[in-house]
């Protein structure tokens, strides 16, 4: 079967992951500046969260460019995937309101490493199903940040309980890593 389907329910989860989290958002009562500071953690939260879905939203439709037929073993994978994103909100919530508490905050980078651990079994599947010489594997070639994010994300959640704010700025790092344009896929396809 072709990735169709797959893209479109996946393209709808994250939309509606965003929504969510939008919708967590709490309006300050009061028309001045300083009504956001207490609610800072949460836009901050947010934020991150926000850029962290639209990375996996780009690189999945990336991912999908380089596939060209679906399996149920990358039906499965990609659910899994889609499970540890939909926990985004939830943490991105939870570490919001409790002003980055060490808990809430390792539970955030416990979420990130699982839906990276979940794309690299994704990406693996594909490479599976679509064999050695497929566009993927060509693509991602040495992958140093798919090693590199995982390494960082379980630095952020040991330092959580002593250095939250390295955590956060470990958390934040990773996304800007990815936030480099990645044009593996693109580059593969185009030749």
């Amino acid at each position: 079967m072709g990735t169709e389907r797959m893209e479109a329910f996946s393209d709808g989860v994250i939309a509606i992951l965003i929504t969510i989290m939008v919708l967590d958002l709490k309006i300050p009562r009061d028309a001045d500046l300083r009504a956001l500071i207490p609610v800072a953690p949460v836009l901050l939260t947010y934020v991150l969260s926000f850029i962290y879905l639209g990375i996996y939203w780009n690189n999945h439709h990336h991912l999908l460019r380089a596939t060209h037929r679906v399996s149920g073993g990358i039906l499965w994978a990609n659910l899994h995937l889609l499970f540890w994103l939909s926990l985004i909100p939830f943490t991105t919530g939870w570490m919001g309101e409790n002003r980055f508490a060490s808990v809430p905050t390792a539970a955030y980078g416990l979420v990130l490493l699982m839906a990276a651990v979940a794309w690299w079994i994704l990406q693996q599947r594909i490479i599976a199903t679509q064999g050695d010489e497929s566009i993927l594997r060509r693509a991602i070639g040495g992958d140093w940040k798919g090693r590199v994010s995982p390494l960082l994300y379980l630095l952020a959640i040991v330092l959580a309980a002593e250095a939250r704010w390295v955590s956060l700025g470990l958390y934040a790092l990773v996304a800007l890593l990815w936030l480099i344009p990645d044009r593996r896929i693109e580059r593969v396809l185009q030749a």
